[in-house]
Order: C-alpha cells, then structure tokens, then sequence
C-alpha cells in the first residue's frame, strides 16, 4: 500500500503556494505531482490543515452495520438461516448486498451459522 507525503513537505509546498506560486509550479519545484498539490491547497482551504487521511481500514462496512438490528432479527427467528437467505430475505426489502458482506457482518461479531446434523444416531453403525 502506498504511503503519505510528509506533513512537511505539505506545508513546503503550500507555503510556495501561498507565497504566489501556482499549485503547477510549486509542485514541480518540490516533485511531486500537480494534482497532488491541488488537493493538498482545497483541503487546506476546506478544513484549515493538509494532513494526511487515515490510510486503510473497512470504509464500506457502515451500509451493512446500517441493517445490524434486520439481520440479527433474521437470524434469531430462525437460526438456521443460510446467507444466500438472508441476502434474499434483504433484498425483498430493497437491501442489496453479497454473500461475502454477509459473511464479514457476521465473522465481526463472532457469530457462526454451522448447520448441525439433526439425526438420531443410528443403532446399527455410529454415523461420525
């Protein structure tokens, strides 16, 4: 994964800036690229700093946490319920997701859909 231009360097190439420079040219005297410059000078406009954002990290976890209290609901009314069911049962609401969001929702909170045989043991041969 890449890595963040320093704070310093940032505040260089916005003093440049500052100082009457272009972004263009002030990003060429510190080499790095123009657009870089660019959206360093608009976040410094918006938010009043140009450090960098966090890097990483699950940033679309939030639409399927938005559905936590429908899922968990699903889940305890049947508790055999298979993702591709719960997909199912969401989509009906008009909730698009997939199987493998499904399946992160549910690794995060620890919780395991194992089917379970529901036999009686047999009495001629054990059956595991």
């Amino acid at each position: 994964m890449s890595k963040a231009l320093s704070l310093d360097l940032r505040t260089r190439v916005l003093a440049a800036i500052a100082g009457g420079l272009s972004c263009r040219k002030a990003a060429e005297r510190f080499g790095v690229s123009a657009a870089s410059a660019i959206r360093w000078r608009a976040r410094q406009r918006d938010l009043g700093h140009a450090r960098a954002k966090a890097l990483g990290g699950d940033g679309r976890s939030g639409r399927i946490e938005a559905h936590s209290g429908l899922i968990l609901e699903l889940v305890a009314e049947r508790p055999d319920i298979t993702l591709a069911e719960i997909k199912a049962a969401l989509a009906e609401k008009g909730i698009g997701v997939g199987i493998g969001t499904l399946w992160r929702f549910f690794e995060r909170r620890r919780i395991t859909l194992k089917k379970r045989r529901r036999m009686l043991p047999s009495r001629t041969a054990p059956t595991s």
